[in-house]
């Protein structure tokens, strides 16, 4: 019994997905492409491989068992396909990176264009959310996050800034109407903008000085979605309605305008910078061996913002 490679990939990518659109959207086709490569596939083999209903997509004990099995016999017919590239000039393929809008914001934008100029045959697709993420069932290659969320079991490497700060910010209007806080827990009296996950989760505003952490949690008018949705959070600050704590980068362009001022500047704190991880084989795709090669070759200065004032 034979079945075809490409209706294989279909199941695996709604199966890894949990439905037909994720699954789309994941592998860069249509749901609709997707349902009857699975038909075909199902006719073919006498077995039913998903159950179906209106709101979920889970697979049978057949479907299951052939998960199981198909993951990593696909995964050695890419990387046997790949083989091929070592005869070519250049790599070529299709490089999938899954990353925080922080990272397509900050990080990527030194790095893609000088990088699709080096490989002119690599088509590199890039999936910015927040969110943690299996970076394989979510059809990606490779992913970029920060050391406290890196999947265990991965191999990570140094990309873009290996020191950031965040930053607390108000505009100038704000701060004529209201007295500048002198400590993080003043903040707690102040018109704060804050950021949700999409998990639910409002993460506290961190400070350290000499030593000493402070979290609170600020309260305000306005919440927006983490990443998706920052960019507003941002226009409020400028406008006026709060204070904004943010990757000092990205605020960095208003803050030397002077649309927004630095408020507890001596508390800002530092961090690692962000990592590219992919999983831990012998054979990576040709793709994305040159990309981490040449983020190898292409380092950036050690901070690119000044250093903590203490």
């Amino acid at each position: 019994m034979t079945a075809d490679l490409s209706d294989l990939a279909a199941f695996m990518a709604v199966a890894h997905a949990g439905g037909f659109r994720d699954g789309a959207r994941a592998s860069g086709t249509s749901a609709s492409s997707l349902s009857e490569a699975v038909r075909r596939l199902e006719v073919r083999l006498g077995v039913r491989l998903f159950n179906r209903s209106t709101r979920s997509v889970a697979p049978t004990e057949a479907g299951a068992r052939l998960l199981e099995r198909l993951g990593p016999a696909l995964s050695e017919v890419e990387a046997a396909l790949d083989v091929v590239n070592r005869f070519r000039d250049r790599p070529a393929g299709t490089l999938r990176l899954n990353v925080p809008v922080s990272a397509a914001r900050l990080v990527l934008p030194a790095i893609v264009p000088p990088f699709l100029a080096a490989y002119p045959d690599i088509q590199l697709e890039v999936v910015a959310e927040d969110d943690f993420v299996d970076v394989l069932a979510a059809g990606c290659d490779a992913g970029i996050r920060y050391d406290e969320r890196l999947e265990q079991d991965m191999i990570a490497v140094p990309i873009g800034p290996r020191r950031q700060r965040f930053a607390t910010a108000a505009s100038p209007a704000y701060l004529d109407r209201h007295t500048p806080p002198d400590h993080p827990r003043d903040l707690l009296e102040h018109i704060c903008l804050r950021g949700r996950f999409t998990s639910g989760a409002m993460t506290a505003w961190e400070f350290e000085r000499n030593g000493e952490i402070v979290r609170v949690d600020p309260s305000g008018p306005l919440i927006v979605r983490a990443g998706a949705a920052t960019d507003l959070a941002v226009d409020a600050a400028l406008a006026g309605t709060g204070i904004i704590h943010l990757f000092e980068d990205w605020l960095q362009p208003y803050l030397g305008s002077g649309a927004l001022l630095p408020v507890l500047e001596p508390w800002w704190q530092a961090f690692s910078g962000p990592f590219l991880y992919y999983p831990g084989r012998r054979h990576l795709p040709a793709p994305l061996r040159a990309f981490v090669d040449f983020i190898a070759t292409h380092r950036p200065p050690l901070c690119i913002s000044a250093s903590p004032k203490n």
